[in-house]
């Protein structure tokens, strides 16, 4: 799998890149959530479009074996919560789009899609690895980031956006 070690050396060297302005940037819980402008699916896709609603920003790539495994449950999410104003907004960070329509195809996704190839919304973030979520509060704070998906972590993780809902009211 020489493009999928490829990919996570490219991503590596973006971070490693950005590290000196990711103090400033990062998804640093109690602090604004940085920018994020994206294309997506069905158009424009767009962080401060969505304040009010409590968002989970996943970053994914298609060669990421633990997205596989996180996106059943993002759907699951977002079905059971977006009408109480929850979002899940998944941010691809593949190079070449075709490698996510391959990955889309097999691993259907029921909640916003965007597009970043050239990583830069994984550099404002600072984000280290695949995946990587970033729970938003509906007044635009980050309230935790969580690195990778484990079966035995989905609780915790749902409990976060429950007590994000209860505190902004939903």
């Amino acid at each position: 799998m020489p493009s999928t070690s490829r990919n996570w050396r490219r991503l590596l060297a973006c971070v490693a890149l950005a590290g000196a302005c990711t103090a400033t940037l990062a998804a640093t819980p109690g602090q604004p959530a940085p920018a994020l402008e994206l294309p997506g699916l069905q158009g424009h896709v767009s962080l401060a479009a969505a304040k009010g609603k409590v968002v989970y920003v996943d970053f994914w790539a298609s060669w990421c074996g633990p997205c596989r495994q996180s996106f059943p449950w993002m759907n699951e999410m977002q079905a059971k919560y977006g009408a109480r104003g929850f979002q899940v907004i998944g941010v691809n960070v593949d190079a070449k789009r075709e490698e996510a329509d391959k990955f889309l195809a097999q691993t259907p996704a029921k909640f916003t899609l965007a597009f970043d190839s050239k990583g830069e919304s994984p550099r404002a973030f600072a984000i280290k690895g695949m995946p990587t979520s970033v729970l938003v509060g509906a007044d635009g704070t980050v309230l935790q980031q969580h690195s990778g998906f484990r079966d035995e972590e989905r609780r915790a993780l749902e409990d976060a956006i429950v007590a994000a809902l209860a505190k902004a009211g939903r």
